[in-house]
């Protein structure tokens, strides 16, 4: 689904608790949509926002809890 057929302007950004204070790894999601899960960096929230269906969304957010994408081997 394209961006420009969401109206993101009225959506409450609430920044990734990983999120670190040196500018770093700035992740917003939104919540105010039934079926997606807006994405954006907060250092350029005018930027492009990524619109990801909710299942997939709820997929990856599994998947990071699980340390699927841990690094191995000290790389």
């Amino acid at each position: 689904m394209a961006s420009n057929n969401v109206d993101l302007s009225g959506a409450h950004w609430r920044k990734s608790s990983y999120s670190n204070g040196t500018g770093g790894e700035c992740v917003e999601v939104s919540d105010d949509f039934p079926g997606l899960v807006p994405v954006r960096d907060s250092k350029t929230p005018e930027g492009a926002t990524l619109l990801i269906p909710t299942p997939a969304w709820n997929t990856f957010v599994t998947a990071v809890k699980s340390a699927a994408f841990s690094r191995r081997g000290g790389r």
